[in-house]
């Protein structure tokens, strides 16, 4: 395990390697710290992946604020930088949003093998996703951030329809904040788009169901890092 400081000039980024073998970078939701993936993680190592988790800005042990999904995005593109190699991205719910921005940048879109969006879609109806906010308190801890996502969704769909490499939806069940017509809109821009589903989770996969989702992300990882394998 080795802990590492990414500088990006407003805010210190803190993340966590462990492992060793291709990488995959492993991004929170909004509320969450990278600790939450450590149970992924461990099985992901065990079938020979290192993975790579980080505080967005404004979570956990990184700086800043989280108010911009812009930023944060920014943030992801450094991240993916930072490796060497190719790289699967795995990003749940804000985490997947700012993965798709950063996915779709010219800084990163050579670097990244595959991207895995966990019960996250581009845009989504937005009553249903605010009572889910409003229900766990998340629109009064981060509301600047969560009304700049919804102002700017329609740019993260076109943003989406750009992306080359292959992509991983996992749906939580039917809890989600993420309703039928979101994936529907989200498959009409990206048709290759391929869909797991965890029913009995809620929509914190990571926390809710680990050893399904790292399953899930191992079995694709390894099929864009080692396609000879």
């Amino acid at each position: 395990m080795s802990e590492v400081v990414l500088d990006r000039g407003d805010v210190q980024l803190r993340g966590t390697a462990t492992g060793a073998g291709p990488t995959v970078l492993l991004l929170h939701a909004g509320g969450e710290e990278r600790g939450v993936w450590a149970p992924v993680a461990a099985v992901l190592n065990q079938r020979g992946l290192r993975t790579f988790a980080f505080d967005l800005r404004g979570h956990g042990e990184s700086s800043g604020e989280a108010t911009s999904l812009q930023a944060i995005a920014e943030d992801v593109t450094a991240m993916i930088r930072y490796e060497p190699g190719p790289v699967v991205v795995v990003g749940a719910s804000l985490g997947g949003l700012a993965a798709i921005g950063a996915t779709a940048s010219p800084g990163a879109v050579r670097r990244v093998a595959g991207l895995i969006l966990v019960d996250v879609v581009p845009t989504s109806d937005s009553a249903r996703a605010r009572a889910w906010l409003d229900e766990r308190g998340l629109r009064d801890e981060h509301g600047e951030l969560v009304e700049d996502i919804f102002e700017h969704s329609a740019e993260l769909l076109r943003a989406a329809s750009t992306i080359e490499v292959p992509i991983l939806l996992v749906r939580a069940g039917p809890t989600s904040p993420i309703a039928d017509g979101d994936v529907d809109r989200f498959r009409g821009v990206c048709p290759a788009l391929a869909i797991e589903l965890i029913p009995e989770s809620g929509h914190l996969i990571a926390h809710d169901a680990p050893d399904q989702l790292a399953r899930l992300i191992g079995d694709r990882a390894t099929a864009w890092l080692r396609p000879n394998e």
